[in-house]
Formats: C-alpha cells, structure tokens, sequence
C-alpha cells in the first residue's frame, strides 16, 4: 500500500514500494508501562523547533519503540474510526481522513528508520529486527480491510461526479491503486497466504540491510605498511591511518569498502598485488559463508517475490513493479536495456584494448583483470587528455564545493541562499544544517549536510525527508543528504574526487525535489513519483557542477586560492566520454542482473549455493559477461535490489534519457538563468506526484522524451 505513511515505511524498511504487510498479529494496546513512557517520549507531540525540525539532543534509543507502539495503536483506532463509520463514504472523511492519520507513527519511524541509516547502533538494529514484522504486520492491516476498501472502491466509481480537482481526483486514484495492488481483492486466504509471504520478507531484507553494514565493515582491507600504499595520495593515505587508528590498529591502514563492485583505490595504488587483493574482497562480499553471507537471503527473497507476483495475478516481480512505473512493461525495460548493452560492451571492449596496449607498453606482462581497469584507465586518460584525477582534488575542497558550488547553482537557477546555523541539534557532529531562504525571502526549507562516511552509516549516497511538504499540514520541507567521503585527521582539509563532487550536486537535485515540492498532499509531496522518474531532476542537477560560471566559482586550489586552470577544465571537458565503455557496461550489468531475479518464476529460483551459478549464467544470456568489467553490483551486496529499486535498478538509466534530453533544453534556452530555473521548478519539480509524471515532462519540455541525447552522452549508437 503507497499510502503517506506506507511510502515512508517502505524506504525506512528497505522494501519494494508498494509495502506489503507482514503477518497475522496486531498491535497489541499500550500497557500502563508503556503509556507511563509516552508522557515524556519526545514522539509524543510535534517538535516546537522550527519547521518541526527533530529534536535529535532529547531523542533517545529508548524512546522509538514506545513511539512506534503507541502510534500504531493510534493509527490503528483512526482508521477503525474511518472503515466502521456509519455515514456514507467522501473525500474528507476517508481520504483525506487517511492522510491525516498516523501522525505520531509517523514521526517516530522517520525519524527511527533515518539514523538506522546514517549513525546507527546495536541497540537500534534490534530494535529494527523486531520492529520491522511489526510495522508491516500493520500495514496489512490498513491494506487488507474490506471495510475500508469498500469505502475507497465506491469513492473510485464515481470520482469524476464529485466535483473534485486533480490533485483530489489523483489521490483517490491513487488510493485504489494501491489497496487494489497490496492484495485488497484477493480472497481470505490468499490474504493469509500473502500475510506469510510479507513477514519473512520483512525479516528476510531487514537482516540484509544489517548483513552489509557488518560485512563492509568485516571486509575492510588492512594494510601493513605505507610502502603499499604507493601511489594513493598523502590526504588518502590519512585518511586510511586515521580508520585504523579508529579500529585500534595503530601503525596501519584500513581501506574502507565502498557499496561498488569498484573501489576509489584502485584508481591509485601501484601495488598491483594489492589492488587484486581490494577488489576480490569488494566483490566477494557476503558471498564467501560467515556469518553475514547473503546468498540465502537473495535466492529466498527472489523466490517469495515470485510467488506474491503469482498470487497478485502478475507473471513475475518485475511486471508486478513495472506497472506502477513510467516504464509500465517488461518488455519496455528489455528492450531499452537490450538497445544499449552491445554498443556498451563494444565500446568496453576498445577501451580494454587500449588498457592492454598500455600494460604491454610498460612492459607489465599479464593480461588485464578487475583489479587493473582503474589503475590503468588513469594512465590512458593522461596520455590522452594529459592529466590525471590527482590534479582536480586540490581544487574541490569541502566548504568550496557545498557553498560556492552546489548552493552558488541553486541560487542563481532558483534564487535560494543559504545560512548555517548551529542552534539545532544534530544526530552526529558531523552533520552541518542551513536555513534554505526562497527568493522572495520567505523561508523554505531545512537541509542537513551529512557528507562523511563512519562505522556505522550504510554505503552509498541518499536524500531523506524527516518533514514532506503538505498544504494538508501546512508542513514545510526538513531534508538531509548523506554522502560518504573519508574523513581526513583532524586539522586536514577534505579533497573531493570529481565523482564526489558530481554526487554532491546528484544527491542536491533530489532535494531541491524535496524543497521545491508545492502540493496539497503528504502522498504526492517532493520525490514522491514513480522510481524510474526520480532520478531524473537529480541527473539533471549534476550538469552545473562542470558549468563554467558554477566550477570557477568553486574549483580554487584550497591552499592558494588560485581557480582551476582554464586548460585543465578543457581537458576534464574533453575527456567527458572518456571510458564511458565501462561505466555503461558495468551498470548495466547490475540493471540486468535485476531484472534477471526478478523475471523468474518460483521453481527457477536458485538455491544459496547457486546464487553465484545464477548471476553468472544471467550476465552471460545479456551479454554482459565481460570479465575485465563485473556488475557495479554483485547480486549478495546488491542493497538496492534488496530495498526500493527491487526490479527497478533499470530507473536510472531510463531517467537518463529525460536528464540528457532537458540538459539538451537548458542549453537551447541559455543554461543557468532564473528564467529556466523557474520553468523547470514550477512545471515539474513543485508537482511532485501530484500529476502523471510524464505529462510533468511533457509539460516542461513541451515534447516526448528523445533517446539521442544519452546515446551521443555515452557515445552510444542505437542499435
């Protein structure tokens, strides 16, 4: 069910959207104990900071399963109230009475389910293992009402007779959809059957998502002696002596894993020996037994995802997923992958020759690995374009980039400013805050600032929400981006790769979708919209991080202050396409191993010891199976398919067809003015899931969507 509160349960649980329900149980009433906890239960009531901002200094671990008990039965009785009411169903006393339930619940989970992924700790893993069942147990309850169902069925029938607008009607459409596709007609038993289905599959990912934090933790690589580190530069070379300074490791270096199949190091360590030794333990991860291997996991969820497809009446997961997306089809998603997988092999291919001229050329004598890709595309693209990565991180110091990059662009495509301030409480001391100021001077939003990596915060990058933006609640917008580059030793100044850099401008273009949303309902509010559609305002924003007037604002060496040179900029211009082979095909490699476990029926299913079998025997019939270059994600560390983008890792590809068709846009019309800041804002970025996503394209850039773009970005050709 993709009510308000389910799409949040659904990110916070690491579930593929819609959420379903786990078993049979229901909230049990508070006891005295627990409602005694509530009275001082910072949960209890809306936070009185500004915008509801959480009060992070009085949440306490203690705090959350009170909250989320009691919220359930809160939100339990509100819907009671809204399926047993006497007076015939309306919009104000069923839909929008639902998206005004739940609100303490609400607040705890959102908050719970966020540190779980940015600072967690033992005490709150257990709480998310006995938590999780729990939530969607409750869920099911909402989603399998018949009484409640009734009520929203006969709303539909008549939904154009009711004197509605869009946004009304889009919501009551919504909400039958949702019901209809969490298993709301399906008979007794098979509600019973699908409960079962959804209480192991909430255990089943929750243990998943843990396995992954401990296993990239466990996987860490320990080096003995700086002379290994040999080519990595002196900040990278800190920052892994301060990580094993951390583990108590004095006198070596931990090289902290990242969520990727490739790893930053491999770029930049000489030490051939070693870097074999990174990345087999990159891409062994939870796949070698121990007690955090996934494979068992993997081969049980993708058999249970099968048998819900069966029982909800689809052929498989992924056509169960894909109808609820802009994609709509299997065979649509197949066929774009299908498109772009030979001309990316191919161009792989060449680039792999090149590697292995280089190679022969210093006289390496071996044939090119994994482990070598990185290490050796560097050598290429300095012959070729006569620099390296090491040059540009002088130039891409922290503070610069945030403030005179990715906010400079803000302010001058939307008008926004920006004031840290420091009165609010933070999770970490890590985190920086700032007032987001509109340009008419009225205040916006709140946005964190959680760039550094720790022990205890997931891989990868992300954009939450801890307040959506509602007309509803009169609530604006508190949203946070959480990156993970290395913490330099104290006093060090924090230099950005340019894959860093450009992650700090993606994961900001989510939340300017976040900021920027202007509708009615909590259901629709900001990155609320299809998953094969909301990577694509992020895609979009990463264009102004090369921008000539937005990277000479930013990219000034951190010691001399000096700008970037005109010719070095040229050059990172110029290499744009440079191995674009690999990174084409790596993706697509994890994109099509997706859709490959989610395309089976039940039997086909593999068991744990054929997890790998599978993987490599889907990677082969795709043709992806190169060996110089594995998936961006193998199928045991593939968190994505594990959570949100369950049968939808194709999304960013797809979204990269709109974002390169509207780079196309803003360069036609003039690139970084206020006046195309506005148009993109006010016809797409404000509606959020208010209007069909499409048609929000559509109305921005006047036309369908156009593949040529991507295909010259990658330097592609259709096939």
């Amino acid at each position: 069910m993709k009510t308000r509160l389910a799409v949040a349960l659904a990110v916070a649980l690491g579930l593929a959207a819609p959420l379903y329900a786990a078993d049979k149980a229901e909230p049990a009433a508070p006891t005295t104990a627990k409602a005694a906890d509530m009275a001082n239960n910072p949960f209890a009531k809306p936070s009185t900071l500004a915008f509801q901002y959480p009060a992070f200094d009085k949440i306490k671990n203690e705090h959350f399963a009170p909250a989320m008990e009691a919220g359930m039965v809160e939100h339990r009785a509100e819907i009671d109230a809204i399926a047993n009411a006497s007076a015939e169903a309306t919009f104000d006393n069923t839909i929008v009475a639902m998206e005004k339930s739940g609100q303490l619940l609400n607040r705890a989970t959102t908050v719970f389910f966020s540190l779980s992924g940015a600072n967690t700790n033992d005490e709150l893993e257990k709480i998310q293992s006995e938590m999780a069942p729990k939530l969607s147990a409750h869920q099911d309850a909402i989603a399998l009402n018949p009484k409640l169902f009734a009520r929203i069925e006969s709303l539909h029938a008549k939904r154009d007779k009711l004197g509605l607008d869009g946004e009304d009607t889009r919501l009551i459409e919504r909400y039958y959809t949702d019901f209809v596709r969490a298993g709301a007609k399906l008979n007794d038993a098979d509600k019973a059957t699908l409960k079962a289905m959804n209480a192991e599959l909430a255990t089943l990912q929750t243990n998943f998502s843990q396995n992954m934090l401990k296993e990239n933790n466990a996987s860490a690589l320990i080096v003995d002696s700086k002379d290994e580190l040999k080519g990595m530069s002196d900040e990278a070379i800190a920052a892994a002596a301060e990580a094993a300074k951390q583990r108590k490791l004095e006198g070596k270096y931990v090289i902290a894993l990242q969520n990727t199949s490739g790893q930053p190091a491999l770029a930049q360590l000489q030490n051939r020996a070693l870097r074999e030794r990174l990345q087999k333990a990159s891409v062994g991860r939870a796949s070698h037994g121990g007690e955090f291997d996934n494979r068992a996991i993997v081969a049980q969820v993708a058999k249970i995802r099968a048998k819900r497809a069966a029982l909800l009446g689809y052929e498989n997961h992924a056509a169960y997923t894909l109808e609820d997306e802009t994609a709509k089809t299997v065979k649509a998603v197949n066929d774009r992958l299908a498109q772009l997988a030979p001309a990316a092999v191919a161009n792989a291919k060449k680039e792999a020759a090149d590697l292995q001229a280089m190679i022969d050329k210093e006289k390496g004598g071996f044939q090119l690995a994994p482990w070598d890709w990185s290490f050796y595309a560097e050598k290429v693209r300095s012959e070729k374009f006569s620099f390296d990565e090491g040059q540009l991180r002088p130039y891409f110091e922290f503070d610069n980039v945030l403030k005179n990059g990715v906010f400079f662009a803000a302010n001058k495509l939307y008008g926004l400013s920006f004031k840290e301030r420091t009165d609010l409480p933070v999770y970490n001391p890590d985190v920086r805050v700032f007032d987001v100021t509109d340009a008419d001077g009225k205040p916006l939003a709140i946005f964190l600032v959680d760039w550094y990596a720790r022990d205890n915060k997931r891989g990868g990058a992300w954009m939450n929400e801890y307040v959506s933006q509602s007309g509803l609640f009169g609530a604006h917008p508190v949203v946070a981006n959480h990156l993970n580059i290395p913490k330099p030793p104290k006093g060090e100044p924090t230099l950005l790769t340019f894959d860093e850099v450009n992650t700090a401008f993606h994961e900001f273009g989510h939340a300017l979708h976040g900021m920027f949303s202007n509708v009615k309902y909590p259901r629709f509010s900001g990155t609320n919209v299809p998953r094969d559609f909301v990577e694509y305002p992020s895609q979009v924003n990463e264009m102004w991080a090369i921008w000539p007037e937005v990277l000479k604002n930013y990219a000034k060496h951190y010691k001399t202050g000096e700008p970037i040179p005109q010719a070095l900029v040229d050059k990172v211009i110029a290499a744009d396409k440079f191995n674009q082979g690999f990174e084409t095909t790596e993706y697509l490699g994890a994109a099509l191993l997706d859709q490959s476990w989610h395309q089976i029926k039940p039997e086909q299913a593999p068991e744990a010891s054929g997890v790998l079998d599978f993987e490599a025997a889907a990677l082969k019939k795709a043709g992806v199976d190169f060996a110089p270059v594995p998936p961006r994600y193998r199928s045991a560390y593939f968190s994505h398919i594990m959570g949100g983008y369950a049968a939808g890792y194709y999304a960013y590809i797809w979204s990269e067809v709109l974002d390169a068709d509207s780079v196309e846009w803003f360069n036609e019309n003039g690139g970084l003015t206020r006046k195309n800041g506005d148009h993109f804002r006010k016809t797409l970025l404000s509606r959020g899931g208010s209007q069909d996503a499409m048609q929000l394209f559509k109305d921005f850039r006047g036309r369908d969507p156009d593949v040529k773009p991507l295909l010259e970005r990658r330097g592609l050709t259709a096939q």
